[in-house]
């Protein structure tokens, strides 16, 4: 998933990132209300943190045009600022919730999870395509009961398209929301993930999972069939925690 940190602190803005990153999230960085409104008009987030003190237009104004612009993302508000009168502002003027600086990263963690449960993105505990199963919680995966070593971004290709299985994803999705704003859209770097992610699980003689579709893009899922089917024949399986 993809997100937009908009904080005009450069050290809370890299220990926040660089967390989310880990965190499999594909992170891009706004210091300003302009910066973070032009970044929003031209990339497809899946949610937005927006601090409140920022040059230019503050968080209340960013929020009320991205509003008033009708992008429906969440907004997790951030602010030093603890008066009862603010959260009001803030949630009036569109924001889905309000955390208070100093904070704990794991709250922010579960903000984020809860707010993307609310909107529909939730990420499921398990998923399984097949015999190929991810534990979002640990961001680990296993086929066939055999562990699949995979780096952080591995890890967000897959579960990408184990969330979309049975379903074609192109270059451009995928680089949407797996991959931030320093992504060269001419490289070869999403292929070089694919090939990868193709040794890793489709190694061993196993019954190949992950296909290209040439000139559409990459599908997970059984080879002839249209969604994706899990075991005994049953479609891939979404379990929520």
């Amino acid at each position: 998933m993809r997100l937009l940190l908009v904080e005009d602190d450069p050290g809370i803005a890299r220990f926040v990132a660089k967390g989310l990153r880990e965190q499999s999230y594909a992170v891009d960085i706004a210091a300003t209300g302009e910066d973070a409104l032009y970044q929003a008009d031209i990339n497809a987030y899946d949610l937005i943190i927006l601090d409140v003190m920022i040059p230019g237009r503050d968080g209340f104004a960013v929020c009320r045009e991205l509003r008033k612009s009708g992008k429906r993302m969440p907004i997790l508000m951030l602010t030093a600022r603890d008066a009862v009168e603010d959260r009001i502002r803030g949630l009036d003027h569109g924001a889905d919730d309000y955390l208070t600086k100093p904070f704990e990263f794991r709250e922010l963690l579960a903000r984020l999870r809860a707010l993307l449960r609310r909107s529909g993105e939730l990420r499921p505990a398990r998923i399984e395509v097949g015999d190929l199963a991810l534990d979002t919680a640990a961001q680990s995966a296993t086929r066939g009961g055999r562990s699949i070593a995979l780096t952080a971004k591995e890890y967000a290709l897959l579960e990408y398209l184990a969330r979309n299985a049975g379903r074609v994803v192109g270059r451009a999705e995928i680089a949407e929301h797996v991959w931030d704003e320093s992504f060269d859209p001419f490289s070869n770097l999403i292929e070089v993930y694919i090939n990868r992610l193709r040794q890793k699980i489709d190694s061993g003689g196993a019954p190949a999972l992950l296909h290209t579709k040439r000139g559409a893009g990459y599908l997970l899922g059984a080879a002839e069939e249209g969604p994706a089917r899990g075991k005994a024949g049953a479609p891939a399986r979404k379990k929520d925690a």
